[in-house]
């Protein structure tokens, strides 16, 4: 199993900047991808970014593209979703997940088999 640890999360006024962090610990070896969703209120889970682990390569929701940055250190097993010019409506819980294997759609959650506990994003006009 793996499991997945956020932080960063809190309170920022439109315009502002947030680094979110998910450490992961366990079965690290079968890492492959690592993603970020959120969910806000009253709203489905949706994706926001995701990353290869071998070759880092990036994928982004269409909404955050220009904004939002997903990276990885492979050392510390950890990856980061770097959020820039937020807005109000990019309030919502912030979840990490983790799948090992290969898959067409990477934007979907039945991709990831491990979750984080979710950190709250509050963007305030």
């Amino acid at each position: 199993q793996v499991q997945l640890v956020e932080s960063g999360g809190g309170l920022v006024q439109a315009g502002g900047s947030l680094r979110l962090s998910c450490a992961a610990s366990g079965r690290t070896s079968s890492l492959y991808r690592m993603g970020w969703f959120r969910q806000g209120p009253g709203k489905e889970r949706e994706f926001v970014a995701a990353i290869s682990w071998s070759r880092g390569t990036t994928y982004y929701a269409d909404s955050v593209k220009g904004r939002l940055t997903i990276s990885r250190d492979s050392a510390k097993n950890t990856v980061y979703l770097q959020m820039n010019s937020l807005k109000p409506e990019d309030t919502a819980v912030y979840y990490c997940a983790t799948g090992a294997a290969r898959v067409r759609d990477v934007t979907t959650t039945q991709a990831y088999d491990y979750w984080g506990q979710g950190t709250q994003v509050t963007v305030s006009s």
